[in-house]
């Protein structure tokens, strides 16, 4: 298990920008070229406020030479990940802003357009809240999961499946690559059964099977299948998946290799009370050891087991990513110092 502070080049965006950013680019390295800067070390870096400082001017040699630079840099990711598949969680606060909606939209495309094949699973908890007050009923939640009565099931389908999938749809569409949306359902994507605490909790399913049939021909064709987690079981009843869950067994599902939860921490911490403590890589062993220690709690957990099992069933690697700073995908996939904790088999 690999203990770092967090990457001092983030030192500048977090008081620009995020609240708890552990690592990202270095926003004066792109002003900073010179032609002679030819040897360097380290991926990719590059962020919203690096790219906006570097738009040359036509006569501006050296903002050009620092976008072609980073292109090069990227070539070695490219090259390592070209043709593989890798599933993206998405969620948080990188749904709430619009302006981090948009970065992540655009770094999928992106991933597409250089030869990764990104498959997006997809909560949305904010605009199932608001849809919920406008029928009248108050969210309510248990250790973490929505309780889901018989309305509020109507709403999450109508508000996941019908409103937020196809608007991911769309915005993908804008920026200049094609999306399927789907849902769990769809051709029995996702089979569902009761939680154990259906008691309390309601039409909160879990996952029973996989079946990828219908991704493959997308996947192949090089669209970016978007998927919402609502699932039915065998008799039909429609249950509301956890999306970390979901995206976990999708993952394992296609022969993902790489799963990527967007969320609303840097990471996990090897002391929940310092955020300085980001842990950048661990493995299974070392993860599951931090769990019993204690180390990791409250809403980690059920992400870190995410990641855990998506492992043992053959994903070569899962990410617990900061949603909130802009372009986490990419420096997470196309850079080593990555944007998260990185969990290995």
């Amino acid at each position: 298990m690999l203990l770092t502070n967090p990457h001092p080049s983030l030192a500048a965006a977090a008081a620009a920008s995020t609240p708890t950013p552990k690592h990202g680019l270095n926003a004066n390295r792109v002003a900073a070229l010179t032609p002679s800067a030819s040897h360097r070390s380290g991926g990719l870096r590059v962020s919203a406020a690096s790219v906006a400082a570097a738009q040359p001017t036509p006569a501006s040699p050296v903002a050009a030479l620092s976008r072609v630079d980073v292109l090069s840099e990227a070539l070695p990711f490219i090259q390592r990940f070209k043709g593989k598949t890798v599933v993206v969680k998405y969620g948080g606060a990188a749904m709430k802003s619009a302006e981090l909606q948009a970065s992540v939209i655009r770094d999928l495309v992106l991933l597409s357009c250089v030869g990764l094949r990104p498959v997006l699973v997809h909560g949305g908890g904010p605009e199932i809240n608001s849809w919920l007050a406008r029928v009248g009923v108050e969210p309510q939640f248990r250790n973490g999961l929505r309780v889901t009565d018989a309305v509020t099931m109507e709403v999450v389908e109508m508000v996941l499946v019908g409103k937020v999938n196809k608007q991911l749809v769309s915005l993908i569409s804008l920026a200049g690559a094609t999306a399927v949306g789907l849902c769990g359902k769809d051709a029995r994507l996702l089979t569902a059964r009761p939680s154990p605490d259906a008691a309390s909790l309601g039409f909160v399913g879990e996952v029973t099977r996989v079946d990828p049939a219908v991704l493959h021909p997308i996947i192949a064709s090089g669209h970016i299948p978007v998927i919402a987690t609502v699932a039915a079981d065998e008799a039909g009843q429609a249950y509301n998946i956890n999306a970390d869950t979901a995206a976990g067994e999708i993952a394992a599902a296609v022969g993902a290799e790489k799963l990527l939860l967007l969320t609303d921490v840097s990471g996990i911490l090897a002391d929940r009370d310092d955020p300085g403590s980001l842990v950048r890589e661990v493995d299974v062993a070392g993860v599951r050891r931090m769990v019993a220690e204690g180390k990791v709690g409250g809403g980690m957990i059920p992400k870190v087991e995410c990641c855990v099992r998506a492992i043992a069933q053959g994903v070569r690697t899962a990410s617990i990513i900061d949603g909130r700073v802009p372009h986490s995908l990419l420096l997470e996939i196309l850079t080593d110092e990555g944007t998260g904790t990185m969990i290995t088999g």
